[in-house]
């Protein structure tokens, strides 16, 4: 039985899956992966929640299933979020240093930072991260820890990452209907990143690019800190809902087609060759091009390269890219995914595997949990768990607080 004031629950509510990781944290503040539950997702759709019934039903097999293998009863979870409501952007806060000696205490850092957070989001979002990049001191650039410096105007870049309050709480009102509460909400991309990306990694510079079944999420670090973030409301089950309609065949079969047959690139082996069809009793009903098919899935994925690496030309990240692209989640399985992905941005690419993390081999060497797992590294990382409250309580708290670890 593991003492449960060490344990951290990770539940990220997918397109395709619900998946609970529980973590246990040492005194030596080491993270192990103890607990691994997973359940086929209902009630959810590019990330959201459209069905709180079924999902919650989903979540609760998912919840069980990570206490029994855990020995434990959970009783919160760090929940992860998305979808295509979820934006990021950068911004900078000023501050004036009024003290007859102009050393920087504790008060100016809050107060730049408080200042960088207020924002003129839409009235229906509210902040969801705001992540520390660097300070600046009368003009000195890369300042990371001003306090005891001596100066008149302090700045600090934030990057601010934010959702509609709504359709985040409804992810949070599905587990507080288990009676769970929930510690705090991360993005996804977040926690992905986490999981995967040294600290070397992130000094160099990485892209890290989440591909769940209805969104696609993906986390551009540089120097250090955080430059960039964004969704797509694109992801695996768009490939498969393209099988269906270019092969004409139920989603059922397409599904079970991209995973059988399935590649990212067209197999120069796969041309000229069929895949037989059967109906239920076994019999042949007609044959598919497996050229074809993978040319409709190469077309997808390539779509979705495309579109992050469009984005990240406009921003000008590109350049920043020297430790390459990492990629997780359940589209990471698709054949030759790294290759493609390397067509398109021109860089080295990595399937994403846990990093300073041990435990369950079965969990740390799946790339669909690694959302999962970075959340429990995210609350590793935080050392202390904060009172919930539900969303608004979170979001309150956010909105009061600075966040520098990552």
């Amino acid at each position: 039985m593991f003492d449960d004031s060490n344990l951290i629950v990770g539940l990220e509510i997918g397109t395709s899956k619900v998946c609970a990781v529980v973590g246990e944290l040492n005194a030596e503040g080491t993270l192990n992966i103890v607990g691994l539950g997973q359940a086929p997702a209902s009630g959810v759709r590019k990330g959201e929640i459209v069905d709180s019934g079924q999902a919650e039903e989903s979540v609760r097999h998912a919840i069980v299933e990570a206490e029994k293998m855990a020995n434990m009863e959970i009783r919160s979870v760090y929940l992860g979020v998305t979808g295509a409501h979820i934006r990021g952007f950068n911004n900078r806060g000023v501050h004036r240093v009024l003290s007859a000696d102009r050393e920087i205490t504790n008060d100016d850092v809050q107060d730049v930072v408080k200042n960088a957070k207020a924002i003129n989001l839409p009235v229906e979002n509210s902040i969801v991260h705001a992540v520390r990049q660097h300070f600046f001191l009368d003009g000195q650039d890369g300042i990371t820890n001003p306090m005891g410096m001596l100066g008149a105007l302090l700045e600090v870049d934030v990057h601010v990452v934010h959702g509609v309050t709504n359709r985040l709480q409804n992810a949070v009102r599905v587990v507080k209907g288990l009676h769970l509460e929930v510690d705090e909400i991360v993005f996804n991309g977040l926690a992905s990143s986490l999981a995967l990306l040294t600290n070397e990694q992130k000094e160099l510079g990485a892209l890290v690019i989440d591909m769940g079944g209805g969104t696609t999420d993906y986390v551009v670090y540089a120097n250090g800190i955080i430059k960039h973030t964004g969704v797509l409301a694109l992801g695996g089950d768009h490939v498969s809902n393209d099988l269906g309609h270019g092969l004409k065949v139920p989603l059922t079969r397409a599904e079970k087609l991209k995973r059988e047959h399935g590649s990212a690139l067209v197999d120069e082996a796969s041309k000229g060759r069929t895949i037989a069809l059967t109906n239920e009793l076994g019999l042949p009903v007609r044959n598919i091009n497996l050229e074809h098919l993978q040319r409709i899935m190469a077309l997808r994925l390539e779509e979705i390269f495309q579109i992050i690496a469009q984005d990240l030309e406009q921003a000008g990240l590109m350049d920043d890219l020297r430790a390459g692209v990492f990629i997780c989640g359940g589209c990471a399985r698709v054949p030759q995914l790294a290759q493609l992905a390397e067509s398109v941005f021109g860089l080295p690419v990595s399937l994403g595997q846990t990093n300073s993390i041990s435990g369950l081999k079965s969990a740390l060497d799946q790339p669909e949990f690694l959302a999962a797992i970075g959340l429990v590294k995210y609350a590793s990382l935080k050392s202390r768990k904060r009172p919930a409250g539900g969303l608004l309580n979170v979001i309150k708290d956010r909105l009061g607080r600075y966040l520098p670890l990552f």
